[in-house]
């Protein structure tokens, strides 16, 4: 069975190699020679494999989850004009273009890196040093590369929670009161960059190559699409247990419970289900809801009073982009933890 998976990975990885190669030769390539752009070539050949995989993920993601949206949702809405910004996010993030831009723009610090700890008979954490072969074996390295990933997102995940102005930044994302499939890349574009940063920075610390690297961020996002959707999927006690469902992650967008301060439970300080696909560090680390039921999404702050402030959080890409700069901007000379009578 595994080396029918791995065989399905490499047969996958040649053909949308073949693909991003016609494409390159038929099309992009011609453009670039009449702009006299070629000494890009190399950065827009991969570029391409970004931009190609986006956007198979997004048309199989919308092909999927769209009819069960319209089929079994959680909430019924009069009108689904407020998704339609979170569709621009979703093409900015799902094409690829800022995790390309930061992979290859950190590859040459790294490299340098590299050279300065061989210098000094340093070993690095790339675990291929750490287990020969791994990477002869697809399936158990983009698994274990998958883990590594998702730990690594758990804790950047409740960062944002717990520093004021980072929160301030991540609030975009919780501002949407209607989840639905694109609800998952509406995030700040400043913290798109911290985010795209942190991973790259990881992939290129434990040597991930670039193909799995691509294939990571496609799994991951459609996983987290499947979270965000409006839809009620019952994944069941083990289920959920297991991977990150709809309901599970609803609740940590949920206003009162998700994201909130001041619950009856002191190890939720700063909210609860902080995990991106799979619950086992929330578990772990005592940060899981299973229980609570679905409730209204939302942050606090722009309810109307007396429930909230009123704060407008922005209805468009530009004001929510610009908002979230000066909410930021608010707590910046504050560097401490969120205080716990932040009200969100």
């Amino acid at each position: 069975m595994g080396k029918m998976i791995d065989f399905f990975f490499l047969t996958a990885n040649l053909l949308v190699g073949e693909a991003q190669t016609w494409l390159f030769v038929n099309l992009v390539q011609p453009v670039l020679f009449h702009f006299h752009l070629m000494v890009d070539d190399d950065f827009a050949y991969d570029g391409l494999l970004w931009f190609l995989a986006g956007v198979l993920q997004i048309a199989a993601v919308y092909a999927v989850l769209r009819p069960l949206e319209a089929w079994r949702p959680i909430e019924r809405w009069s009108s689904r004009k407020a998704l339609r910004v979170d569709v621009i996010y979703t093409l900015i993030n799902r094409l690829g273009l800022i995790s390309l831009l930061l992979f290859f723009t950190l590859q040459p610090m790294y490299d340098s890196l590299q050279e300065w700890l061989r210098l000094r008979d340093i070993d690095n954490l790339n675990l291929e040093s750490l287990w020969p072969g791994i990477s002869d074996r697809p399936l158990v390295s983009f698994l274990l590369y998958l883990v590594v990933f998702d730990f690594a997102g758990y804790w950047y995940h409740r960062w944002q929670h717990q520093i004021q102005w980072w929160w301030e930044l991540h609030a975009v994302h919780h501002s949407q009161r209607q989840l639905s499939l694109w609800a998952d890349d509406r995030n700040h574009l400043l913290d798109n960059l911290l985010q795209a940063a942190w991973f790259a920075s990881l992939a290129l610390i434990i040597g991930v190559p670039p193909g799995q690297f691509v294939a990571l961020s496609l799994v991951s996002g459609a996983l987290q699409s499947l979270q965000h959707a409006n839809v009620r999927v019952p994944f069941g006690w083990l289920g959920e247990r297991l991977l990150v469902s709809p309901r599970f992650h609803r609740v940590h967008h949920a206003i009162g419970y998700g994201h909130e301060l001041g619950h009856h439970n002191n190890a939720r300080l700063y909210g609860c289900n902080f995990g991106i696909l799979f619950p086992w560090w929330d578990m772990f680390f005592r940060s899981a809801d299973f229980d609570t039921p679905v409730q209204p999404t939302g942050v606090r702050a722009q309810l109307p009073p007396p429930e909230g402030q009123g704060e407008d959080y922005g209805d468009g890409f530009w004001a929510q982009q610009w908002l979230g700069i000066v909410r930021m901007a608010r707590h910046l000379p504050d560097l401490r933890p969120a205080s716990h009578k932040r009200a969100v």
